[in-house]
């Protein structure tokens, strides 16, 4: 597969800025970034900064276009870095500016409220591609990926998954630099599966560091959320070494310890007693956890799996539940085996 060398970087949120910034210190790429607030991109191509992240300089090579048509004309590969929640409703504002037959390659970590779709389902969905022809390649790139370090080039690791072998591959050999190494994966359910769950374990972890329960309660939610997510991703049919690896405990141990990260910080606020709308309207964040959740229960219920961290989340965010509560009916459920298919 040829590598691209024209890519439009749809969404200017954190992933979006900083992969756009990774391809121009590369060099050889024309990159186009377009974002859906004008007045937001209007002062990211005067400042080339961004309030989104603290420090972070967009490099004068990448050109900030306000035109979404003028963004995906020509391109090679198209990165798709709207949030979950909001994925359907730009993309539909495309209709008709995709090139055919050019990949799209998401950064989204969620599901969406309502379908429970991924986010490569809800790209397909959305493309509407011609069935007569040959599928568009979708992948989506996920894994333990701070903005906050990679915007300093700090090493890291993520993972390009796809169920077309050639793409990963390519994408891999896109966004690997001398700080950022790429793996490639036929699991794009496992993979971005992983990266939606753990968005609700870390909000449980989050609880509690605002509650102070420490280390070892923490550690221990780890493993047990981890067990969660993989008993999940087996029941939907996703490859079980996905969860053991970079976007499966990798992602979860980043998540759940980083200060940076938006799940665990609104978690430890909800530990602390803050209200979940008081947190949200204070710091005007996309929490993708908080929405994941809702569908997550949904999915677990429609296997039959058992997910007791991400019901007392669930309990906890939207039926008023205690956090202190809901580390009491945890640590007294009936006592089973690590290894069994219950949590």
């Amino acid at each position: 597969m040829k590598a691209p060398t024209s890519i439009a970087i749809m969404g200017d949120g954190q992933m979006g800025l900083v992969l756009s910034s990774l391809l121009a210190q590369k060099g050889g790429y024309d990159v186009r970034m377009w974002g859906h607030d004008p007045r937001t991109l209007a002062q990211l191509a005067q400042t080339r900064a961004s309030s989104r992240l603290k420090g972070f300089t967009l490099p004068d090579d990448v050109r900030v276009v306000p035109d979404a048509g003028e963004a995906l004309e020509g391109s090679e590969l198209i990165v798709a870095a709207s949030p979950t929640q909001f994925l359907r409703p730009v993309w539909e504002g495309f209709d008709g500016l995709v090139p055919g037959g050019v990949g799209v390659v998401s950064v989204a970590k969620g599901l969406e409220i309502g379908s429970e779709l991924r986010p490569t389902q809800v790209l397909r969905e959305v493309i509407g591609d011609d069935p007569d022809r040959a599928p568009r390649s979708i992948g989506t790139l996920s894994g333990p990926t701070i903005a906050a370090e990679m915007a300093h080039c700090l090493p890291a690791t993520i993972v390009s998954a796809s169920d077309d072998e050639k793409f990963a591959q390519s994408v891999q050999r896109t966004f690997t630099t001398t700080w950022m190494r790429v793996y490639t994966s036929t699991d794009p359910l496992g993979v971005e599966l992983a990266g939606a769950v753990k968005n609700v374990i870390a909000i449980a972890a989050g609880i509690l560091d605002g509650l102070q329960a420490g280390y070892n309660a923490k550690s221990a939610l780890l493993a047990r959320g981890l067990a969660e997510i993989a008993r999940l991703g087996s029941a939907m049919g996703a490859q079980s070494e996905t969860f053991w690896g970079l976007a499966g405990a990798g992602d979860l141990a980043t998540t759940c310890f980083s200060p940076e990260g938006r799940n665990r910080t609104c978690g430890e606020a909800l530990g602390k007693g803050e209200s979940l709308d008081d947190y949200i309207e204070r710091t005007h964040s996309v929490v993708e956890g908080v929405s994941t959740t809702k569908s997550v229960v949904t999915i677990a219920k429609r296997y039959k799996v058992d997910m007791p961290i991400t019901q007392a989340v669930h309990a906890v965010l939207y039926e008023g539940l205690d956090p202190i509560e809901a580390i009491a009916k945890l640590m007294n459920r009936p006592a089973t085996s690590e290894t069994g298919s219950q949590g």
